[in-house]
C-alpha cells in the first residue's frame, strides 16, 4: 500500500510537471507567433473592471482603518482633555457633579461611535472585499485552462495534418525491413500503422474535448460573476459612506448637547467668580492705541466733553452746604476771623475773592453775629480731601475720587478694563498727563484692588462716559 501510494504521487508530480512543461511551450509559441491564442475581448474588459474594483476597495480599507485609528486618537486625547478638567474644577465649585456626568456621557459616546463604525462600515468592508480573493484565483486557473485548450486544439490539429503525410507512409514500404517482408505481413504492418495514428488522433481529440469542456465551464461562471460583482461596488459605496455619515451625524449631535450642557455650567461658575474672570485678547497694534474714542453707552448717552468732565466729578453743592443754607465751619473755626485767617484770605489773590462767600442772612438779623467764612477754590474742587485720601494706605497710589459703571463694557484692548453694570472703580492718574486720551480715565476696580492689591496688574483705563461719580 505505502508503495502504491508512493506511485500515485509521484505520477501525480509527474503529470503536473508534463502540464506545466507543455504550458509553458505553448505560450512561447505563442509569444513567437508559431501558435494563434484564443481572445476574449469581453472578458477581458470584465477582467480589468474586476482589477479596478478591486484596487479602490482596498484604497477604501485602508483609509477607512485610518479613519478609525484618527477617531480612536480623539476618543484618548478627548478623554485625557475632560480628565483634565475634571482635576482642576475644584469640589466647592458649582456644577462639579455635571461636569462629572458630562464626562461620562463623553467617554461613553466616543466607545459607542467607534464600535458602531467597526460593525457598520469596518466588518462591511472586509465582507466585500472577502469575495475577491477567491475570484481572483478562479480567473488566475481559467487563463491556465485556457493555455492547455489552445495546447491541446493545436496538438489536434497538427495530427489532422499529418493525416495526409502518414497515409502517404502506409500506402508504400519505406524500409528494406518492409520491403522483404512477405505480403501478409506488410498488410498488419499498415494496419498497425493506421491504428497507432487513428489512436494518437483519438487521444488528442479527446483531450481537446476534455480541456475545452473544463474551460468553457470556468469562463461562462465567471462570465456572469464579474459583470455581476462589478454593478454592486454602486450599492456598497452607498450604504457604506451613508451608515458613516448617519453615525458621524448622530455623534456630533449628542457631542454638541454635551458640550452646550458643559458651557452652561461653565458659564454659571464664571457668574459666581465674575471678580476672578480676566478675558484673553489679541494684542492691539499701535495704531489702536492712539486717539482712543470712547464708546457711547447703550442708552445713548451722549460722550462727555473735558468741561462736562470737570462738572460731572466735582462734589454735590450740598455736600458744602450746612442744613440752614449757609456754609459749615470747621470745628476751630471761631465767631469772627482771627487776623491770621484775614491773612490767608488776602493771599488767595482773585481766585480767593471770588470764591469767598457769605452766609445768607434772614432779614438781616441772624447774618450779623456770623463771621465773614473765606473758602479756598482748591479746598472745595477736593484737591485737599484727594491729596489726603491718595495717602491712605488702603488706597491705591495716586487715589482722586469714585465711580461706579452705570453700563457694561466689552474692553476691546488688553490695557482696557471689562465693566459689569454696578462695578465700582478707583480712579487714579496717568502716569504721562499726555498720554490721556479725551472721555477716559485711569482706575482699577475696587475688588480687584481689595482682593490683591496688584496695582500695576490690575489697573486700567476705560470710558468716562459709562460710569457716574459717587465719592
Amino acid at each position: 500500500m505505502a508503495e502504491m501510494g508512493k506511485g500515485v504521487t509521484a505520477g501525480k508530480i509527474a503529470s503536473n510537471m508534463q502540464k506545466k512543461l507543455t504550458r509553458a511551450q505553448e505560450k512561447v509559441l505563442q509569444k513567437l507567433g508559431k501558435a494563434d491564442e484564443t481572445k476574449d475581448e469581453q472578458f477581458e474588459q470584465c477582467v480589468q473592471n474586476f482589477n479596478k474594483q478591486l484596487s479602490e476597495g482596498s484604497k477604501l480599507q485602508k483609509d477607512l482603518r485610518t479613519y478609525l485609528t484618527s477617531v480612536k486618537a480623539m476618543h484618548e486625547a478627548s478623554k485625557r482633555l475632560t480628565e483634565c478638567l475634571q482635576e482642576v474644577y475644584e469640589p466647592e465649585w458649582p456644577g462639579r457633579d455635571d461636569t462629572n456626568k458630562i464626562a461620562e456621557n463623553n467617554e461613553l459616546l466616543w466607545t459607542d461611535f467607534h464600535q458602531k463604525l467597526v460593525d457598520q462600515a469596518l466588518l462591511t468592508m472586509d465582507t466585500y472585499l472577502g469575495q475577491f480573493p477567491d475570484i481572483k484565483s478562479r480567473i488566475a486557473k481559467r487563463g491556465r485552462k485556457l493555455v492547455d485548450y489552445d495546447s491541446a486544439r493545436h496538438h489536434y490539429e497538427s495530427l489532422q495534418t499529418a493525416k495526409k503525410k502518414d497515409e502517404a507512409k502506409i500506402a508504400k514500404p519505406v524500409s528494406l525491413l518492409e520491403k522483404a517482408a512477405p505480403q501478409w505481413c506488410q498488410g498488419k504492418l499498415q494496419a498497425h500503422l493506421v491504428a497507432q495514428t487513428n489512436l494518437l488522433r483519438n487521444q488528442a481529440e479527446e483531450e481537446l474535448v476534455k480541456a475545452q469542456k473544463v474551460f468553457e465551464e470556468m469562463n461562462i461562471d465567471l462570465q456572469e460573476e464579474l459583470p455581476s460583482l462589478w454593478n454592486s461596488r454602486v450599492g456598497f459605496y452607498v450604504n457604506t459612506f451613508q451608515s458613516i455619515a448617519g453615525l458621524e451625524e448622530n455623534f456630533h449631535k449628542e457631542m454638541g448637547k454635551l458640550n452646550q450642557n458643559l458651557n452652561d455650567v461653565l458659564v454659571t461658575l464664571e457668574k459666581e467668580h465674575a471678580t476672578s474672570t480676566y478675558p484673553v485678547k489679541a494684542q492691539p497694534s499701535d495704531s489702536t492705541k492712539a486717539n482712543k474714542t470712547p464708546s457711547s453707552p447703550p442708552d445713548g448717552t451722549p460722550i462727555t466733553s473735558p468741561e462736562i468732565k470737570a462738572v460731572n466729578h466735582e462734589p454735590e453743592p450740598s455736600t458744602l452746604e450746612a442744613p440752614g443754607g449757609g456754609i459749615p465751619k470747621s470745628p476751630s473755626q471761631s465767631t469772627e476771623a482771627t487776623p491770621a485767617e484775614a491773612d490767608g484770605a488776602g493771599k488767595g489773590g482773585t481766585a480767593g475773592a471770588e470764591a469767598a462767600t457769605k452766609p445768607e442772612t434772614d432779614s438781616g438779623s441772624a447774618s450779623s453775629s456770623l463771621p465773614t467764612v473765606v473758602v479756598d477754590s482748591a479746598t472745595v474742587n477736593g484737591t485737599d480731601e484727594n491729596r489726603a485720601i491718595s495717602e491712605r494706605s488702603d488706597m491705591p497710589p495716586g487715589f482722586l475720587f469714585k465711580v461706579q459703571a452705570m453700563h457694561d463694557y466689552a474692553a476691546t484692548d488688553n490695557d482696557e478694563l471689562q465693566l459689569k453694570a454696578g462695578d465700582v472703580v478707583l480712579v487714579t492718574p496717568f502716569e504721562n498727563p499726555d498720554e490721556q486720551d479725551e472721555g477716559w480715565l485711569m482706575g482699577v476696580k475696587e475688588t480687584d484692588w481689595l482682593q490683591n492689591k496688584a496695582f500695576d496688574q490690575c489697573r486700567g483705563v476705560f470710558p468716562e462716559n459709562f460710569t457716574e461719580r459717587v465719592q
